[in-house]
């Protein structure tokens, strides 16, 4: 069953909680870090991607780059930037976003449930991009960022968190430049912290909606530590990693689309008739054309867009992978007609996050970056769950959820 932990969380003063909060690390390049972070010594940035206070050319796996990831680390805290609360607490964090409000409970989870498997994944990870953030981890022995977990919703647990909420202020309140707002609140009483922890334990598994790169990073020094300490108990604080856990109903998967360099060595009309093999082809014009239902796709190609629904039997609906339309979209355009077949190495493809709306594939086909883009309809939190139930992996770029944490709200030490 799940674990939910309590913990002293190292935290921003609320004067500072809106600078020190920043996006995390992958969601952003490191010239976009420097930018961003440009005139705020706050920032988290500067731990999280501590390459922008670097020689620009520096390597951003290179040694120097992690050091100077605990030297700012290590500042944060004497500053007073960071500071680490007096006892062991469980946080609330809520983001609202387009006029909707999700609340997560923030806590940590075990080293062990990952392992055992309680912790449900939906994505393989790269071994390069885990080395990464288990550096990161190491050296600053703290998880700096959470990981955003989801599990099925409990209604006494929605309603201990609704209560809270509504009796009491929230520790920080602010609205981030994206205008995504941001509260977040401290539970303290003891006897709410061992009824939700209560609560959790019947849960008999959670899911990784995003980040699975710094949870498989955070388990991993976990097991590593233990490995390492002749007098384990099993209680020490680097057992367990920062989450945030968040209702299943309550979340938001937008789409993750797909955009292509060339039609392997097609021309656009060649392209269109061998996709009415496989799709009942709608051509819509120049007006953006949003897909409206699962398995049905748009297609943007030499200022077009077009209306692509799967015809039967090019899915399986009693397959959760077959049932896909990331799958649909790779089995019978991407592998066959367009010749990419390994997402995760291919560079004849990109994937763009729903988030900055289908206008981004029109502007990457248009400015001759890209030649043709494909809209896929949103994977729904029924799907994610029932893959990673059946032991399944989802293709690679499948699930995109907004709003995106922010880091910096709370940090977990190891020790």
């Amino acid at each position: 069953m799940a674990v939910l932990k309590a913990f002293k969380g190292v935290r921003p003063p609320a004067e500072l909680a809106k600078q020190v909060a920043s996006r995390p690390y992958d969601v952003l390049n490191s010239e976009e870090a420097r930018i961003e972070a440009k005139g705020n010594e706050y920032s988290l940035l500067h731990i999280i991607k501590p390459e922008i206070d670097l020689d620009p050319n520096m390597d951003v796996h290179a040694e120097p780059v992690y050091a100077k990831a605990k030297e700012n680390f290590d500042k944060f805290q004497k500053e007073g930037w960071l500071v680490q609360d007096e006892d062991e607490y469980l946080y609330i964090y809520g983001q609202t976003m387009w006029g909707k409000t999700q609340y997560g409970l923030v806590g940590c989870a075990a080293v062990d449930d990952y392992l055992n498997d309680i912790i449900k994944k939906h994505e393989l990870t790269r071994p390069d991009k885990e080395e990464d953030r288990m550096k990161h981890v190491r050296i600053n022995n703290a998880n700096l960022e959470p990981v955003f977990f989801s599990y099925p919703a409990v209604k006494e647990i929605d309603n201990i968190v609704k209560s809270f909420i509504l009796n009491n202020a929230p520790e920080y309140d602010f609205v981030a430049d994206d205008s995504i707002g941001h509260h977040f609140w401290v539970i303290k009483d003891q006897s709410i912290i061992k009824k939700l922890t209560g609560l959790f334990a019947d849960i008999p598994a959670t899911y990784v909606a995003d980040g699975h790169h710094r949870t498989a990073a955070a388990a991993l020094v976990g097991k590593e530590k233990r490995e390492n300490n002749p007098n384990h108990t099993g209680n020490e604080e680097y057992n367990f990693f920062l989450t945030v856990h968040f209702p299943d109903d309550q979340l938001t998967i937008i789409d993750y689309n797909r955009v292509v360099k060339d039609l392997n060595g097609m021309e656009p009309d060649e392209l269109i008739e061998k996709l009415n093999n496989s799709f009942t082809i709608e051509e819509k014009g120049n007006e953006i054309y949003k897909p409206d239902n699962l398995h049905n796709f748009s297609m943007y190609l030499e200022g077009k867009w077009y209306s692509l629904t799967a015809k039967e039997g090019t899915y399986d609906d009693k397959d959760p992978i077959g049932v896909l339309d990331v799958t649909i979209l790779s089995k019978h355009v991407l592998e066959p007609l367009l010749n990419i077949k390994d997402l995760r190495t291919s560079k004849r493809i990109d994937f763009v996050g729903g988030i900055r709306g289908l206008e981004e594939l029109q502007k990457r086909v248009d400015n001759d970056e890209m030649k043709v883009a494909f809209a896929l309809y949103p994977v729904s939190m029924k799907q994610l769950i029932d893959i990673a139930d059946s032991g399944n992996i989802m293709p690679p770029k499948t699930t995109w959820f907004e709003p995106k944490l922010r880091s910096g709200l709370v940090v977990h030490k190891l020790d």
